[in-house]
């Protein structure tokens, strides 16, 4: 992780810790860098870079900061608008920008916001541009045999120009609607927009394939996005699934890059189950080429044991569904994803994508005319408690040698009866704990002994 971007972009609270000035100077940056790529090439045609956003009030200062910098440039800036994440890394893949920017803070509060970058493939952007993007900001940019410590501005004709492209994001609700391999005709089927960017296309989609459709969490306001709602507060999508008798509910976070589910009975079906089903019913079809589904640390227990029960073989890759992508390519492999529900078909898209989750979950429920309860069934969850510890310095925590002393001392009681998991989050100032055992009294206890320590050693914020 770089000094501005982690795992998932440039994050942090909007015009405190991510400005608009910043949004500018990515801009800047970008217009620039992709044109004097061109240049070099013997290309004179202006860069073109698409921008999306979600609902977040700030999104529209960083859309219009983005913009500025980009044809101030000289590149040309398209806008999608109030679109996803996955929406924007399609279109730049398949419309060949020469990148893609996401406006967006994932799950995070409506008073955050981020800047995700996404190269030419539509895969999340490599680190080296991201490295000469953070120089650019620090004033250090050291690039094509020289020190900038300005950019220079495009002038007269060469300026750069915005451009309405909803058409876009329309091509990839089509995208979307092509997929559905069954009608949904006679399925009721609730969606929790979580008042984020999913709210106008997640319905369009569902309706276009025949289900009947029942929202909530989609009337964004610019301050409501994930409050008590989507994929990361799942519990009003349970009580209105169970009181509206749906046949299935999908839950979006803000971006829509992750999905989680609830089956009949209103019970959560994480991106574990997700994983799971998925990864049955491609090895029946003879789709899971090199037999594997491809997890990352935070997965289960009980996922590996339902794995080896099946079959199916499994890779575990570092938190972030960046990493799960990057071992996916190196490797062929078809599905893999995050228990958060960022889950990748790798034949269908290069990144997590909450609503194509939710079409490919609908798809296994009619072929085998189960419910998504039946489907989940061969899968044990073990008990597993998490805390976030927010934390003045992750790494001073996380390296302390009290902390770690601890964690030993927890791994020694858990034995090979279950795990503890100590990590730094990518996005946030936050240490996250985490134990599985058969007990989860006892999860609480053993995640209680770390989490004291930390705050007794004072790396917690007050």
């Amino acid at each position: 992780m770089g000094k501005y971007f982690g795992t998932d972009g440039f994050r942090g609270e909007a015009n405190k810790n991510l400005t608009a000035d910043h949004a500018f100077k990515v801009g800047r940056f970008l217009g620039w860098y992709y044109g004097e790529l061109r240049r070099q090439a013997g290309n004179t045609e202006p860069p073109m870079i698409v921008i999306g956003k979600d609902t977040r009030r700030s999104s529209y200062m960083f859309e219009y900061s983005l913009a500025a910098g980009l044809t101030a440039s000289g590149a040309d800036a398209y806008l999608l608008h109030v679109t996803t994440t996955p929406s924007v890394a399609y279109v730049t893949r398949m419309d060949t920008f020469d990148c893609g920017v996401m406006i967006s803070a994932s799950h995070n509060p409506y008073y955050d916001n981020g800047i995700k970058l996404i190269n030419s493939q539509g895969e999340k952007m490599d680190e080296t541009t991201i490295s000469y993007v953070e120089a650019y900001l620090d004033g250090k940019l050291e690039l094509f045999g020289q020190h900038w410590e300005e950019l220079p501005y495009a002038s007269r004709e060469q300026i750069g120009r915005t451009v309405d492209y909803v058409s876009g994001r329309n091509r990839y609700i089509g995208y979307l609607i092509s997929l559905g391999m069954y009608s949904f005709k006679g399925m009721r089927v609730g969606l929790d927009c979580a008042n984020g960017a999913s709210w106008n296309i997640a319905r369009l989609v569902f309706e276009a394939l025949g289900a009947k459709t029942y929202m909530i969490n989609n009337e964004p306001d610019g301050l409501n996005i994930n409050q008590n709602a989507g994929s990361t507060h799942i519990e009003m999508l349970q009580k209105f699934v169970v009181d509206n008798g749906l046949d299935v509910g999908f839950a979006y976070d803000g971006d829509a890059d992750r999905c989680l589910c609830v089956d009949e009975k209103g019970n959560i079906v994480t991106g574990d189950h997700i994983l799971y089903i998925l990864g049955k019913y491609m090895k029946s079809r003879g789709h899971l080429d090199n037999n594997t589904v491809v997890t990352t640390v935070m997965s289960n227990f009980g996922l590996y044991k339902a794995l080896d029960e099946a079959g199916i073989g499994y890779a575990k890759t570092a938190v972030g569904d960046k990493y799960v992508y990057e071992y996916m390519s190196k490797n062929n492999c078809r599905v893999g994803g995050e228990q958060s529900g960022h889950i990748i078909i790798s034949k269908y898209a290069t990144t997590g994508d909450g609503i194509l989750t939710s079409l490919k979950i609908m798809e296994v429920m009619l072929a085998r005319k189960q419910k998504l309860s039946e489907l989940c069934s061969g899968l044990t969850i073990y008990p597993q408690v998490l805390k976030n510890v927010r934390v003045e310095d992750k790494s001073a925590a996380q390296n302390d040698p009290a902390v770690q002393e601890a964690v030993a001392a927890v791994a020694a009681k858990l034995g090979d009866t279950g795990r503890i998991l100590v990590r730094e989050s990518g996005t946030e100032p936050v240490i996250r704990v985490m134990v599985e055992s058969p007990s989860k009294a006892e999860c609480q206890a053993l995640v209680d002994e770390v989490v004291d320590v930390i705050c007794a050693r004072g790396h917690a914020r007050v």
